[in-house]
């Protein structure tokens, strides 16, 4: 039997499918803005939100603030213990309930037993405040402090220098360790949680403010807002592992630092430098900072950072790069790091220059590098670096390709300069209008990047060297 073609039910057809293009467009589109503005909405909270909004309550006097603590029966009081201890002595803790806040003016060891010994801050202020040098506190169990930002509740609240803090717990407290002016001390092997609030109304693991060359190292953290270092120069963080926060670590005006060994998971951004020059960041393991601002390394007008060894792995975004290096005649130097299954592998904010980017391994990643707005990343240097999607000859057998790695911006870049089209990247729709721009392209698409010596083999050594991948363990 003959098809016989029907014009009006031809119509009919086409317009059923255009109405229920627009219907998928619309709600892509919101669906996408509503992420967006609450992933910016998130993540713009910094450190001050909490503690200025809402507006903070009246300040309570010690005698106000000692008739709310509340203990568990027989706790027995902290500070008459310290004040007889001997300046230089030894401070031996059973396995009890200690009743604070305690406060520590004399250089003194305190010793706990690990999982016994449990100082309890009647959910009430800090539980400790060290205002002298050369201080040690291990094997305590600090809980229940209080939980105002504004007078920043903490386990230990710190102001002396060359201290130890070894083998502690932070358990429902609002921040961890506090230093304010205290240089030289160790922060090691503790594990740190915050109180059970919304991620950015949550305190600190370790808040560095005007402090330097302390060492902090082989701590466990979880579920905390930031690990967040202020001013300060000279700090050594390595070997930690920090999980489910916000900041992983982030440096604010602060230089000369080192950043290494450290192992980050799903944290919404890992490591973010903000206003921050002349540091170092060696092998580190960055891993599923997701959502719409995730983000692996973060620079914010930050320059002469050396980012070496590291591995950045299923990020949203694995290095997101914005006015950095700041410093017109400074410099941003990317070697040897694995950058593997992100959404983009390196984002810029704008078209900028100044950073390096050589032997390092991009593999897996949906877009390898994008630059927001009409610019190019191409005026900083990219060479001999492995691409995953780079195609091509080596004739020579000297271990670079023959033609440059080029990545050009063709219709499937249209999301990145139209945040709403994220909701249809990877569509089949957007392929085929990609594949038909490259048949035969109406305008000349933009270069992103150019790298004139790909390698074919991964550069040896690529990736972060010894640092385990954090994992989740339930």
């Amino acid at each position: 039997m003959a098809l016989r073609f029907s014009p009006l039910r031809t119509l009919r057809g086409l317009l059923g499918a255009i109405a229920t293009l627009a219907v998928v467009v619309v709600i892509g589109f919101g669906a996408v803005r509503w992420a967006e503005m609450k992933g910016v909405d998130d993540l713009t909270r910094d450190a001050g939100f909490a503690d200025h909004h809402p507006p903070a309550p009246d300040p309570r006097s010690e005698d106000e603030m000692e008739d709310l603590r509340r203990f568990p029966a027989g706790a027995v009081a902290l500070q008459p213990l310290i004040d007889a201890t001997p300046t230089g002595g030894t401070l031996t803790l059973e396995a009890k309930i200690y009743s604070a806040p305690g406060k520590i003016d004399r250089p003194m060891r305190i010793d706990g037993v690990r999982g016994g010994t449990i100082i309890d801050g009647g959910g009430i202020g800090s539980i400790l405040t060290v205002t002298a040098n050369d201080v040690m506190l291990t094997g305590l169990t600090l809980r229940n402090s209080g939980e105002r930002h504004e007078t920043t509740d903490s386990a230990v609240r710190l102001r002396g220098r060359n201290g130890i803090f070894k083998d502690n717990v932070v358990d429902n407290c609002l921040f961890g360790f506090e230093l304010k002016q205290a240089d030289g001390n160790i922060i090691r092997r503790n594990v740190i949680g915050s109180k059970d609030l919304p991620q950015a109304l949550r305190g600190d693991s370790i808040r560095v403010w005007y402090s330097n060359d302390n060492r902090i190292e082989d701590n466990d953290i979880t579920n905390v807002r930031d690990t967040v270092i202020w001013y300060s120069t000279g700090n050594i963080v390595t070997g930690n592992r920090i999980l489910d926060s916000r900041y992983g670590i982030h440096l604010m005006y602060s230089h000369k630092n080192k950043l290494e060994r450290n192992s980050f998971l799903s944290n919404t951004v890992g490591i973010f430098l903000m206003y921050a020059n002349d540091n170092d960041v060696i092998d580190n393991v960055i891993h599923y900072s997701q959502g719409p601002s995730g983000i692996g390394l973060g620079f914010k007008e930050s320059s002469n950072t050396r980012v070496i060894h590291n591995d950045f792995f299923a990020n949203a975004r694995g290095i997101f790069m914005d006015a950095s290096p700041y410093d017109p005649e400074g410099f941003n130097l990317f070697q040897k790091n694995r950058i593997a299954y992100n959404g983009v592998a390196v984002a810029f904010h704008s078209d900028w220059e100044g950073n390096t980017f050589e032997a390092n391994a991009f593999l897996g990643n949906h877009g390898s590098v994008t630059v927001y707005g009409t610019g190019s990343a191409n005026r900083n240097t990219w060479r001999g670096n492995y691409w995953d999607d780079w195609e091509g000859f080596d004739r020579d057998h000297d271990g670079t390709g023959d033609t440059p790695y080029e990545n050009w911006s063709w219709a499937d870049r249209l999301w990145m300069d139209v945040p709403d089209a994220q909701f249809f990247r990877t569509s089949p729709s957007l392929e085929l209008v990609d594949f038909v721009e490259r048949l035969g392209s109406l305008i000349e698409p933009r270069l992103i990047i150019r790298d004139p010596a790909p390698r074919l083999d991964l550069p040896e050594g690529v990736g972060a060297r010894g640092t385990q991948r954090l994992e989740r363990h339930s």
